[in-house]
């Protein structure tokens, strides 16, 4: 006896084989070749970090530190040699000073923040007072001069400048010499420089 043939099996029998996929040229069509999209991805991500490098570049110079200073020297007005105690052209006042406690960060372009402590008379009638004096700081670079707004100090001497430089100081500080100065000109203290 035949069997009948259901539906389902006509349809396998006269069904073709699936199709045989021809090997793609990539030189004639506009898909992108394994090796070249690799390539280009690591063109691309070049280009990103150097973009990058450059947005970034200026906020890292911006926390970039010129010079520190840890320390202060109160001024005497006479060295040891009997003349003034001059210090890049700036006069010493009439009577000494001492200073406890002086830190100094300076960082590009021109930030600086000073931390004083103590800055008092060491002599005259004033001795032990702040002389009702403001003080501002002056960051020698070789022989060129930038310097800070005035701030006054406190009664016990102490004092905070935050300030920005003025003009900002070049990167490569030579020399750098920090004196802490009254409105009149004078110097009353120095900051010591940290290799």
């Amino acid at each position: 006896m035949k069997s009948e043939s259901s539906p389902q099996s006509v349809l396998c029998e006269t069904q073709s084989p699936p199709p045989r996929r021809e090997a793609i040229d990539y030189r004639e069509t506009s898909a992108v070749e394994p090796r070249s999209f690799v390539r280009k991805m690591g063109i691309a991500s070049a280009s990103l970090a150097a973009a990058l490098a450059l947005l970034v570049a200026p906020s890292a110079s911006a926390h970039f530190i010129i010079v520190t200073f840890s320390g202060g020297i109160g001024v005497l007005p006479v060295s040891s040699l009997g003349v003034a105690n001059v210090v890049q052209g700036i006069q010493p006042p009439g009577q000494p000073w001492v200073i406890s406690a002086l830190k100094a960060t300076v960082r590009a372009p021109g930030r600086i923040h000073v931390e004083g402590r103590g800055l008092l008379l060491a002599g005259g009638s004033g001795i032990g007072t702040n002389g009702g004096q403001k003080v501002f700081a002056t960051l020698f670079c070789g022989g060129a001069a930038f310097s800070t707004t005035a701030v006054p100090l406190d009664d016990d001497g102490d004092f905070t400048i935050d300030d920005v430089l003025s003009p900002a100081p070049p990167l490569d500080c030579d020399n750098p010499i920090l004196l802490i100065r009254n409105v009149g000109g004078f110097w009353f203290a120095a900051g010591i420089p940290v290799e």
